[in-house]
C-alpha cells in the first residue's frame, strides 16, 4: 500500500492553515454589514471574482467525472459537459450578467421584487425561488460531498486511521466520514470570512490547481511521446455520426459496458437534446447558486459581463490540461491502476484518484491533493454562501426580523450555515454516486426551472402568479416523472418537464392581473431586456420618458455563437496539445484567435455603452 509522504502531508496541512487564516483575517470586514458578508461590499475586482468563480467550478467531483469522460470518449468528451451546460457562461458573458447586475439585488429571490413587485403573486414567487435555491444548493453540496469522500479514501485508507478513531465506521460510510472532516474546514472560512473570504481562498486554490495542471499536463505529454496511445478509431476526433461507434473490445472491453450504462451510444440524439436543453437553460439565466452571487457581487454591469467571460478563458484550458494529462497517463498505464471498488466491480470514477496515487511524484502529490481538496471546499463554500443568503436575506430579514441588528444577522448567518451543512451531509449519505446526483441536478431539477425563468426576462405580461405556478408545476413534475420512467436517461425527460412548467406558467399568468405597471416600467427602464416588452416601452414614452429600445438581439446572438465556438476550442486545445496532434492543434489555435478578435470588436468594445 502506497501512503502519503510526510512532505505531502505537510503541504496539505499548510494549505488548511492558510484558509483558516484567511477566514480569521477577513472576519471583521465580513461582519460590517449584510452586503459585506454576502457580496463583499460590491468592491471585489471582476478578475478576482472571475478566478473565484472558475475555482468554484474546478470542483473535485466534476473533475473526477471529466477525467472519466476523457478516458472513455476521448476528444468527443468535450461535448458531454454541455449537459450542465458549460456554455451558459457565454450567455452570461454576452448579456445576461449585465441584465442581472443592473437590478442591484442581493440574491435571486430579492431580484423577484424588482421584476414582480411585492403583491401576492410576487410573494408567492419569492417563496418558490427560495425553496428552489435551497434544494439546488443542498443538491450541489451533497454532490461535492460524495466526490470528496471517494477521492480521499484512496489516499488515506481507513485501516491507517481506524486505530486512532474511537468509534467504528462501516466501509460504505468511510467516504462520508472523510467528507465531514474536510467540510468542517470549508465551513470555518466561509462562515467567518463571507464572500471576501471565499474569494481569497478561491484565488489561492486556483493558483495551486494551475501549477498542478501544468505539471500533470507535462507528464502526460511526455508519456504520450514515449509510449503513444492505444485508442479505438474515432477516439481522437471531436466529430461523430448517428452512433458513437467507439469500440473498446480489443483494448479494454469493460469500457463498452460503461458507454452502454451512460446511455450515450446514440450520440447524435444525445447531442441534439443537450443543445436543445442547453440553449433554453442558458437563456433562462443563472440558477440561484454561487454563480449568481458572484455576478451580484461585481461593481457594475460591465464588470459582471467581464467576470463571466473571464471564467471560460481561465478555467477551460487549465482544467483540461490537467484532465487530458490524467487521461493520457491512465490510458498508457492502465494495467497499473486499481479500479475495483469495494464490491469488486470496475469503477471508472476511480481513474483520477488512482492515477494521482500512481503517477504524481512526492511534493507535487501534496500540492495537487491540497488543490483538489480545496476545489471541493471552494464549491462547497460558495454554495453554502448562496444558501445562507437565501435563508437570512429572503426569509429571516424579510419575514421574521426586518430590523435585525448586525450582530443578530451575524449569528443567523452562523446558525443557518451550520444547519445547511448538516442537512447536506444527511443527503450525501443517501446518494448513490457522483454521476447519479449530477444527472439529477442538471437534467431533472434544471428542467423544472427553465420555462418560468425564460418568460420572466422576455414577456412583460408574465406575472408573479405565473412564475410561482410554473416553478411549482416543474418541481412537482421533477419529483414524479423520473420515478415513472426509471430506465430512461434523465436528459430525455427534459422536454416533458419543460412543457409541464410552461403550461403551469401560462395558466398561472392568466389567473391573475398583470404586474403593477410602475414595477414593470422601473424594471424595463433599469434592465432594458429585449423581448416582448413593447406595451411597457410605449407607456414609458407616453409618460414623456425618452427611452431607447434594446435592439441588440441580433448582435447578442452573434456574440453567443462566436463565444460558444471559442469556449469549445479552449476545451479541445489542451487535448490536442497533450495527445501531440499538431495539425488539429494549430487549426484550433487559429479558430480561437479569430473568435477572440471578433469578440473584442463586437462584445468587449461595447460593454460600456450607455442604456440611452
Amino acid at each position: 500500500m502506497k501512503l502519503l509522504h510526510t512532505a505531502d502531508i505537510l503541504i496539505i496541512a499548510a494549505y488548511l492553515i492558510t484558509i483558516i487564516v484567511i477566514g480569521l483575517v477577513l472576519r471583521k470586514r465580513a461582519q460590517r454589514s449584510k452586503e459585506d458578508y454576502l457580496l463583499g461590499g460590491n468592491s471585489i475586482p471582476w478578475y478576482m471574482l472571475g478566478l473565484s468563480n472558475a475555482s468554484g467550478m474546478f470542483d473535485i467531483s466534476g473533475t473526477i467525472w471529466l477525467v472519466t469522460l476523457m478516458f472513455v470518449y476521448g476528444i468527443k468528451s468535450a461535448w458531454i459537459p454541455w449537459l450542465w451546460p458549460i456554455f451558459n457562461q457565454v450567455f452570461l458573458m454576452v448579456y445576461l450578467s449585465k441584465w442581472l447586475r443592473r437590478s442591484n439585488a442581493t440574491t435571486g429571490a430579492e431580484w423577484i421584487g424588482t421584476r414582480f413587485g411585492f403583491a401576492k403573486g410576487a410573494k408567492m414567487s419569492h417563496v418558490i425561488v427560495v425553496i428552489f435555491a435551497l434544494v439546488l444548493c443542498l443538491g450541489f453540496l451533497a454532490y461535492g460531498f460524495i466526490g470528496l469522500g471517494k477521492f480521499v479514501e484512496i489516499f488515506i485508507p481507513w485501516e491507517v486511521v481506524s486505530g486512532y478513531i474511537p468509534f467504528a465506521v462501516t466501509p460504505e460510510f468511510v467516504p462520508h466520514f472523510y467528507g465531514i472532516i474536510f467540510t468542517c474546514f470549508a465551513v470555518f472560512y466561509s462562515l467567518l470570512g463571507g464572500m471576501s473570504g471565499i474569494v481569497w481562498a478561491d484565488v489561492v486554490q486556483f493558483a495551486i490547481m494551475t501549477i498542478a495542471a501544468f505539471v500533470i499536463g507535462y507528464l502526460g505529454f511526455v508519456a504520450v511521446g514515449e509510449h503513444g496511445l492505444n485508442t479505438p478509431d474515432g477516439w481522437m476526433s471531436p466529430f461523430f455520426g448517428w452512433e458513437l461507434n467507439l469500440d473498446w473490445t480489443e483494448i479494454i472491453p469493460e469500457v463498452n459496458n460503461k458507454i452502454r450504462e451512460d446511455g450515450f451510444s446514440l450520440f447524435t440524439i444525445f447531442f441534439m437534446m443537450m443543445v436543445f436543453k442547453g440553449i433554453l437553460v442558458s437563456v433562462a439565466g443563472p440558477a440561484p447558486n454561487y454563480d449568481m452571487q458572484k455576478i451580484l457581487s461585481t461593481k457594475s454591469a460591465s464588470e459582471a459581463s467581464k467576470m463571466s467571460g473571464f471564467v471560460s478563458v481561465v478555467l477551460m484550458p487549465i482544467r483540461y490540461l490537467m484532465i487530458a494529462g490524467f487521461g493520457a497517463l491512465a490510458l498508457i498505464y492502465y494495467e497499473k491502476l486499481d479500479l475495483q471498488n469495494a464490491a469488486g466491480n470496475i469503477d471508472f470514477e476511480l481513474i483520477l484518484p488512482t492515477a494521482i496515487m500512481e503517477f504524481v511524484p512526492v511534493g507535487l502529490l501534496g500540492l495537487l491533493l491540497a488543490g483538489l481538496i480545496s476545489a471541493f471546499m471552494s464549491t462547497f463554500a460558495g454554495t453554502l454562501n448562496a444558501a445562507q443568503a437565501y435563508i437570512v436575506n429572503d426569509i429571516y430579514l424579510k419575514y421574521k426580523n426586518p430590523d435585525a441588528s448586525a450582530n443578530q444577522i451575524k449569528n443567523m448567518n452562523y446558525i443557518t450555515g451550520i444547519l445547511v451543512v448538516i442537512v447536506s451531509i444527511i443527503l450525501g449519505l443517501f446518494a448513490k454516486d457522483v454521476n447519479s446526483v449530477l444527472q439529477w441536478i442538471v437534467s431533472v431539477l434544471y428542467g423544472s426551472y427553465v420555462g418560468a425563468n425564460i418568460l420572466k426576462w422576455h414577456w412583460w405580461r408574465f406575472n408573479g402568479e405565473g412564475f410561482f405556478w410554473g416553478m411549482v408545476s416543474g418541481l412537482v413534475a421533477a419529483a414524479i416523472i423520473p420515478e415513472l420512467f426509471p430506465d430512461i436517461l434523465s436528459l430525455y425527460l427534459f422536454p416533458i418537464l419543460l412543457v409541464v412548467s410552461i403550461i403551469g406558467s401560462i395558466l398561472g399568468t392568466y389567473s391573475a392581473p398583470p404586474t403593477d405597471e410602475n414595477v414593470l416600467k422601473t424594471f424595463y427602464k433599469n434592465v432594458r431586456p429585449w423581448g416582448f416588452w413593447k406595451p411597457i416601452h410605449d407607456k414609458l414614452e407616453n409618460d414623456g420618458v425618452v427611452i431607447k429600445k434594446n435592439t441588440d438581439f441580433g448582435i447578442d446572438m452573434f456574440n453567443v455563437f462566436i463565444g460558444v465556438i471559442g469556449q469549445t476550442v479552449l476545451v479541445i486545445l489542451p487535448m490536442y496539445l497533450i495527445f501531440r496532434q499538431t495539425t488539429p492543434f494549430y487549426i484550433s489555435l487559429a479558430v480561437a484567435v479569430i473568435c477572440g478578435i471578433l469578440l473584442k470588436k463586437f462584445w468587449w468594445n461595447s460593454l460600456e455603452k450607455k442604456l440611452d
